[in-house]
């Protein structure tokens, strides 16, 4: 549940949260309580505690009897009581900051989003979403979210050069998750992420498979770790297959900027056979770019985005991509935000590889060079 959390009143940690819940055991209409569970499983209220709070220490049987013992009761703990018990907010916090329009294409933070809520759901947090326009705002939203007490740790994305943000965070008390490629690393600290680098590497191998030797990379923002990793990856692996570096756009993720990097590319002197795009958006816009101009694709031009967005598959013609699980990604970061919150030792994240999606995009060049 995506939601602003406050706390304002006190609340008995051992009462439902549904106030319908009843027992008539003792011929009053009252609410149930742990004590009831844990009477009518036949264990100590700590047992029950200990079963709803994911914690281990108790066998399968017993956790089986209280989960039924529950269950016929119509009893779950009170999420805010049980916040105020632990003195936790029992939310945990994302900003954003992003320009509202360019977010509003970005398919990244919808499925992100969504693979957080997941990882949440099991343990009763709930997610503190925010999007501002500027660091400041930025900076802002993190000292409210530690002052009152709003979150229990963030999420930190858009990883960025030399970022200080974790550092300020330290000092603000609040726990957070680095969400970036799995590769980049600084100051000890390891991003959760997948491997970038891997689907542009294996992009460039697929168009030298096909003869290209003139290929180009419109890049994200060079601020961004992720759009640095993927730069990389590329020019390292135009260099293994002993090609010079091709031309190298930046852009900001948007249609718009892949457009115009496209026909910045298509006016050289010696145009690129194919390019990589760093998201699919960059990718399906300078596919549109080259068609205006009469540039058949992938007859005269391929074209391979990353993300494989929904809309992908279903573009004239289909994209040749770079997939990327991101809802597992948002799962697994919620579910290591959590036990830090938790003081927890994280269990540790493994996720799915990316995966190289060929489609109609893609096609041999049309000048194939000897050798």
């Amino acid at each position: 549940m995506l939601s602003f959390v406050t706390a304002d009143t006190p609340a008995d940690p051992n009462a439902s949260s549904a106030s319908s819940d009843r027992s008539r055991a003792d011929g009053r209409d009252r609410r149930v309580t742990i004590g009831d569970v844990a009477a009518r499983a036949n264990v100590s209220k700590s047992a029950v505690s200990f079963v709803f709070n994911g914690r281990g220490g108790v066998g399968a049987a017993a956790r089986q009897r209280i989960l039924e013992a529950a269950d016929e009761l119509g009893w779950r703990p009170d999420a805010r009581a049980r916040a105020l018990s632990r003195s936790r907010a029992q939310a945990l916090g994302l900003v954003i900051r992003r320009d509202p329009e360019l977010l509003s294409t970005d398919p990244f933070f919808p499925q992100f989003v969504a693979g957080v809520e997941s990882g949440l759901a099991e343990v009763e947090y709930a997610l503190v979403l925010q999007v501002v326009a500027g660091e400041q705002s930025e900076r802002d939203a993190y000292v409210r979210f530690a002052h009152e007490s709003r979150v229990d740790g963030v999420f930190l994305t858009d990883l960025t050069m030399h970022d200080e943000r974790p550092a300020a965070l330290s000092r603000l008390n609040l726990p957070c998750v680095l969400v970036g490629p799995a590769a980049w690393a600084e100051d000890d600290r390891h991003p959760i992420g997948l491997d970038d680098a891997a689907g542009i590497r294996r992009a460039v191998r697929h168009l030298y498979a096909l003869g290209h030797r003139r290929m180009a990379h419109v890049a994200g923002s060079a601020r961004y770790v992720h759009s640095e990793v993927r730069r990389r990856a590329w020019a390292e692996e135009m260099e293994a297959m002993g090609l010079e570096p091709g031309p190298i756009i930046d852009a900001d993720f948007s249609g718009a900027s892949g457009a115009r990097a496209t026909h910045e590319l298509l006016d050289l002197s010696r145009p690129p056979t194919a390019i990589v795009y760093a998201n699919d958006l960059m990718a399906i816009a300078g596919m549109s770019a080259a068609t205006d101009r009469g540039i058949r694709v992938p007859h005269d031009l391929s074209i391979v985005g990353f993300d494989d967005i929904p809309l992908a598959p279903y573009i004239v013609p289909p994209l040749t991509t770079v997939r990327q699980d991101v809802f597992a990604w948002g799962r697994s970061c919620a579910q290591t935000l959590v036990a830090l919150v938790e003081d927890r030792i994280p269990e540790s994240v493994e996720l799915p590889p990316v995966e190289f999606i060929v489609r109609g995009s893609t096609g041999p060049a049309r000048h194939r060079p000897q050798g």
